[in-house]
């Protein structure tokens, strides 16, 4: 098991929390884990422990998580997203619909990590899956529900097309997300974020490649209520 992390390092050697984000801008802050130590992390997470926001740990790997959830034991984890909660109930959902498409089962963990997102900053979300233009019949499929939302995420790697399709049948901005799935040529998602860029169908916003939680955020500020 874990310990808890040291007291021994003051947490304002290396991070300074912004609590008040929430009054400011009406969302709370987040805590990117990469680049952050174990140690660290923990800190964190205990320095949040009581404060009345959300607050989501993204990009944790095993012992990122580990190291939160020994201050935390009740935080929500998704391992597929890389993404923790503190609290675990996300807030009541008010606003409108954000329904998230991941093109490919490959692009379910950033998908999850935009559609927990948008959960968590309190709006109602619908994860649908594996709807990706080499078989148009499924995303054709799923035109009632999408045309409920209020914004559509759409995670997609390899070409990229699926968010111009989507916007072409809906009334509802789309934020495109790239992900970075993809052979030689994909070019980590280069390739999805340039197609996406060049949509021809207006109404598309692009996010950068595999940021999952930017992609959440923006349409959780769109569905507001």
């Amino acid at each position: 098991m874990t310990e808890p992390a040291s007291r021994g390092l003051a947490l304002e050697a290396f991070a300074d929390l912004d609590h008040e984000r929430t009054k400011r801008r009406g969302y709370p802050e987040a805590i990117y884990c990469p680049g952050k130590t174990p140690e660290q992390l923990g800190m964190i997470a205990a320095a949040v422990r009581d404060q009345p926001h959300v607050t989501l740990f993204t990009r944790a790997n095993k012992d990122h998580a580990a190291a939160i959830l020994a201050e935390l034991p009740g935080a929500f984890h998704d391992q597929e997203a890389d993404l923790l909660a503190w609290p675990a109930k996300p807030p009541d959902a008010t606003g409108g619909l954000v329904v998230v498409l991941a093109a490919g089962t490959s692009d379910l963990p950033v998908a999850k990590e935009a559609q927990l997102t948008a959960c968590y900053l309190g709006r109602p979300t619908e994860l649908v899956v594996d709807v990706g233009v080499a078989g148009l019949h499924r995303v054709l499929g799923r035109l009632d529900l999408l045309r409920q939302a209020r914004v559509v995420v759409v995670a997609a790697g390899m070409d990229g097309a699926l968010p111009s399709v989507v916007a072409g049948l809906i009334a509802a901005p789309v934020v495109a997300l790239p992900t970075s799935v993809g052979y030689g040529a994909a070019f980590d998602g280069l390739a999805a974020l340039l197609a996406m860029l060049n949509a021809c169908a207006p109404g598309v916003a692009v996010v950068n490649i595999d940021n999952g939680y930017g992609a959440g955020h923006l349409a959780a500020q769109i569905a507001a209520p």
